[in-house]
């Protein structure tokens, strides 16, 4: 049984199609449909069978494809042991944050590795909870994040690792009549205009739950991705918006409320695939993260 016949179902069953594995891999795709030919043939039954205008494992396929990640993971721990032998951790990590977290995380973690021969290579991402788990898949370490203090929807069966924990709260512009109270509850929220976050993002649960306790519908004009601009929109307006704490800066425009009445906080987690997380840089800049996370204080 040939171990790269085995990482190459992996990366079918990950990336979904023959297509995708050869972009990944910087293969054609008949390089990589010439390799399945070979593993089936070689194994002597069905690996893949059509789906569509694809190919999809067969069962026989995904036993291999499970296979080849114990294999891939039994080998990153063999060299993650042999690097610690040696004392060495090198190489590059590839790491995805969302761009929130990494504002607070990111420097702190480049100052820690500053004297190790690891480069660390940052994708910012901003996408719904449920799409960071397949983040892993071309990175090593993602920095999610999740409205309970359980790992991300879409991350079972990878590495998880909580961080920290950061309140989120309610903003709006400096000359706003809740702006001279010390904190907001549900119902001073009922009656405001509201500027959201996409369905399925993690901020969208603080308005979904202040729905559920007064039992009113809210008034939502936009809903956008990106934190400066909401800042930007709820400072200039009369609108409100909910914005994390540790990275949203307050200003003689811009003021900040926590709600009194609903708990609300996001937990940052790192989720690493578990082959990866065996590697010695991996764990050391992990480490980092750990480290740089246990500074904080909410």
């Amino acid at each position: 049984m040939d171990a790269r016949h085995l990482e190459l179902l992996r990366e079918l069953d990950d990336r979904g199609s023959v297509t995708a594995v050869a972009t990944a891999t910087r293969r054609t795709p008949s390089a990589v449909s010439q390799q399945l030919r070979t593993a089936q043939r070689e194994l002597g039954v069905p690996l893949v069978e059509p789906a569509g205008r694809g190919l999809r494992l067969t069962e026989a396929g995904r036993v291999l494809a499970r296979a080849g990640r114990d294999v891939a993971t039994a080998l990153e721990r063999a060299q993650s042991e042999w690097d610690e032998f040696r004392g060495v951790a090198t190489g590059s990590v590839a790491v995805a944050a969302l761009p929130s977290a990494a504002t607070f995380l990111l420097p702190g973690v480049l100052d820690e590795l500053a004297d190790l021969p690891i480069t660390v290579r940052c994708n910012d991402i901003d996408i719904a909870e449920v799409e960071f788990g397949a983040q892993v898949i071309d990175h090593d370490i993602v920095i999610a994040h999740s409205m309970t203090s359980r790992a991300p929807a879409g991350t079972a069966g990878l590495v998880t690792k909580r961080l920290v924990r950061e309140p989120l709260d309610i903003a709006m512009a400096a000359d706003h009549p809740l702006a001279r109270q010390s904190h907001v509850t549900a119902t001073d929220l009922v009656d405001q205009e509201w500027i959201g976050v996409l369905v399925g993002y993690p901020f969208d649960a603080v308005l979904q739950a202040i729905v559920r306790k007064t039992r009113a519908d809210l008034r939502i004009s936009q809903r956008l991705r990106d934190n400066r601009l909401i800042e930007a929109l709820v400072a200039s307006s009369h609108r409100v918006a909910v914005l994390p704490r540790f990275t949203t800066p307050q200003t003689d425009s811009l003021v900040l409320r926590p709600l009194a009445d609903i708990p609300t906080g996001r937990h940052v987690f790192a989720v690493l695939r578990p082959d990866r997380a065996e590697r010695l840089a991996v764990r050391r800049v992990l480490a980092a993260f750990v480290t740089v996370a246990s500074r904080i204080d909410e």
